[in-house]
């Protein structure tokens, strides 16, 4: 939440607006006085790596009543404030928005008590607002992520990764309650990143005889020489006959039925603390930047309005169309009409559970179709988090499938070395937490060797390829300079020619320049950065931090901007560099990582089965359209299957980049918030669209 009241802050100070702290929710603008506090650049300095919100939040039983609204009303006409951005669920942007209907009734009856003239009444006649959501639910309809759900995913997984550690030389079976009273998107997220062996949600609830079931299942794993079994239940979970199921009913029944060892974890609100993770920093701002446009596009004739996010983009929803839709996904429940729910629910959870459905359940041998296909497996490339979940994903959506499923060792190399072999369901246990990649990758192309290649397709049979990797593939990078007085921290990221990770990591930790490929600087460039760092260094805020991508310039190297940096700071900030290097490679997959590449693994199976049917003629498979070779990735708010031969268009191959990349458009954004002058470029803002309640035919 403090990324977005950041934010807001300094986009409306940019755009020449008076900005004011209400603290503590409704409650402060019940009460007034100093609960209302104009807020400056400086004053939202530091906010970005705290989490929880620094101005508070309070439920505000006064603010439900017409009097408390009043109140409300009378102390922001006083400050002259038309214009409000809430952040928070949906009880309180449905408050928020009954305010807005109400503002000129309120104003009538401030004037009938003498409490503001005509004229005050007459100069704030309008209030516009904007909400964003903060719920690490999840449970808000209209937007793929709401603000903090990816930083309690971080929670739930650290746990999760610390308990298979432990569990590892014990036989244990772990029953994990983690938040979701009405809503199973934390539980089911993180039961598809640490491939968890049952999962218990209010919108599934599980059929008549679960309890057999489950404990089948966990049988079965432990006969497969599993030692650890992982249970995950929402808070709210339920039975089909809405009882709940509570983690001390599940543990009864394991060690009753089975006898396993069992412990059960409630993580309550560890999951709400702790330092926002990256994703949440950078949603969050873009955010905060897109309600501010919006409520200066605002007028009488606009509804209220949510941003939201879908895909990479931001988008804005009329609000209470939001809350109607949030509160029929409860209605569907409530009337067991769960099909409903979960459709409601959107895209991005119903493919989540797909996703989990897909890969949780091993059918026996007699149960899977027989394709008679083999579909091998590689890494290329440099390493990246999130790579192991996807093969995972790719070797059971494959088995399901029907295929034989191969991976190939060390990529391209042990490829054409022969290095492949059969790989089963099992063998991909317990890989979804695991950095790196556990195949093996190199970076040699195949080019030289496609002859050894080609014959070694032909001795596995191979009819279908699936590779994992790219160009340059990084993990985020975090880096906080808080707690240091005047220094600048120069860093240096990976990414070869691409300036994604130095951009989006300098939004997300707030930097106040960043040096990329893409956008050429000289060194009159890197004079106004230290100029305008001098000067910063004279207010309050007394930090800095520069990322340079590693190739963005051949000749204003790390070092060289070190020295200048050192030289022209002089008596003003010292300065510090670090180049991160392979650390951003290594550690443990985010719980995005984990999901993303469980998710577009199982979805590149799914098409590589479609395109092997079609292509079968006469015993042998025929593949050569342009369409049989395709790169599956997000592209603005899709998933799509790109034919390889169309991407050569658009790729600058010497510096191994696209050549336009979508990500460009948040620059500004950093610049912005790092209080420079400079040109925010809204024709890619989010427009006012309808929530969609009929999925429309899906597309290949």
């Amino acid at each position: 939440m403090n990324a977005a009241v950041r934010a807001v802050v300094r986009m409306g100070i940019y755009v020449g607006a008076k900005v004011y702290f209400v603290h503590e929710g409704y409650q402060g603008m019940v009460d007034g006085g100093d609960n209302i506090e104009e807020a400056s650049w400086e004053s939202v300095s530091s906010m970005l790596q705290v989490g929880g919100t620094v101005i508070g939040s309070a439920r505000c039983k006064e603010f439900r009543s017409h009097e408390g609204r009043l109140k409300a009303a009378h102390h922001l006409v006083q400050r002259d404030i038309t214009n409000l951005c809430v952040i928070g669920g949906d009880g309180s942007l449905t408050g928020a928005n009954l305010f807005r209907e109400e503002w000129s009734g309120l104003l009538e009856e401030l004037v009938q008590q003498g409490l503001i003239d005509e004229e005050a009444a007459q100069n704030n006649s309008e209030l516009h607002i904007v909400g964003m959501v903060g719920s690490i639910d999840n449970d808000f309809c209209g937007t793929d992520m709401t603000i903090g759900t990816d930083s309690a995913l971080h929670r739930i997984i650290e746990v999760v990764d610390a308990i298979m550690t432990t569990a590892q030389s014990h036989q244990r079976t772990f029953v994990l309650e983690v938040m979701g009273r009405h809503c199973g998107y934390l539980a089911l997220v993180s039961a598809l990143a640490c491939g968890a062996d049952w999962v218990l949600i209010p919108e599934m609830p599980p059929e008549d005889g679960w309890e057999e079931q489950m404990c089948q299942k966990l049988s079965e794993n432990r006969a497969d020489k599993k030692r650890l079994n992982i249970i995950i239940v929402a808070e709210g979970a339920i039975d089909s006959h809405n009882k709940p199921i509570t983690t001390d009913h599940i543990k009864e029944l394991v060690v009753s039925c089975l006898g396993f060892d069992t412990r059960v974890t409630i993580l309550g609100h560890v999951q709400r603390g702790g330092t926002p993770s990256a994703f949440d920093r950078i949603l969050a701002s873009r955010m905060g930047v897109e309600a501010v446009l919006a409520l200066l596009e605002a007028s009488a004739s606009t509804p209220a309005c949510v941003v939201s996010l879908c895909g990479n983009q931001a988008v804005r929803l009329p609000l209470m169309e939001c809350v109607q839709m949030t509160q029929d996904v409860q209605k569907a429940m409530d009337e067991k009409n769960f099909e409903e729910a979960v459709r409601l629910r959107g895209r991005s959870f119903e493919n989540n559970l797909n996703t989990y459905k897909l890969l949780s359940y091993r059918k026996a041998d007699s149960e899977l179709p027989n394709s008679s296909f083999n579909v091998a497996v590689l890494n290329v490339g440099a390493p990246a988090a999130g790579m192991n979940a996807a093969v995972r994903s790719a070797v059971r959506v494959g088995i399901t499938e029907g295929h034989k499923m191969f991976a190939v060792n060390d990529g391209f190399e042990g490829f054409y070395k022969g290095q492949i072999k059969e790989i089963k369901w099992g063998d991909v246990g317990g890989w979804t937490g695991q950095g790196g990649s556990i195949l093996g990758t190199k970076r040699t192309l195949p080019a030289k060797h496609l002859d050894k290649i080609a014959e070694q397709i032909r001795i596995h049979n191979i009819n279908a390829l699936l590779v994992i990797g790219g160009f340059e593939t990084c993990d985020r990078i975090k880096q906080s300079a808080s707690g240091t007085k005047r220094r600048v921290f120069i860093i240096e990221t990976m990414g070869g020619y691409c300036g994604y990770l130095a951009s989006v990591g300098g939004l997300a930790a707030g930097a106040d320049a960043v040096y990329i490929y893409e956008e050429p600087f000289d060194i009159r460039d890197l004079q106004s950065n230290v100029e305008h760092l001098t000067e910063k260094m004279k207010t309050g805020i007394q930090r800095g931090l520069v990322l340079r991508n590693e190739n963005s310039n051949e000749n204003f190297t790390t070092d060289f901007i070190y020295q200048l940096y050192s030289e022209e700071g002089k008596g003003v900030f010292d300065c510090r560099k670090n180049v991160l290097g392979h650390m951003q490679q290594g550690g443990a997959p985010s719980p995005f990582d984990r999901n993303f590449g469980t998710k577009i693994a199982a979805k590149a199976i799914q098409w590589i089965s479609r395109k092997l049917k079609e292509s079968y003629k006469e015993g042998k498979v025929f593949a050569n359209t342009e369409d049989t070779a395709c790169l599956l990735g997000m592209r603005r708010r899709a998933m799509v299957f790109q034919p390889v031969v169309q991407l050569k268009d658009q790729t600058d191959f010497v510096h191994r980049i696209p050549k336009e990349q979508w990500w460009l458009k948040l620059r500004p954004l950093m610049k912005i918030l790092a209080k420079y002058k400079t040109s925010y470029d809204v024709s890619d803002s989010g427009q006012l669209e309808h929530v969609t309640r009929v999925r429309p035919k899906k597309v290949d």
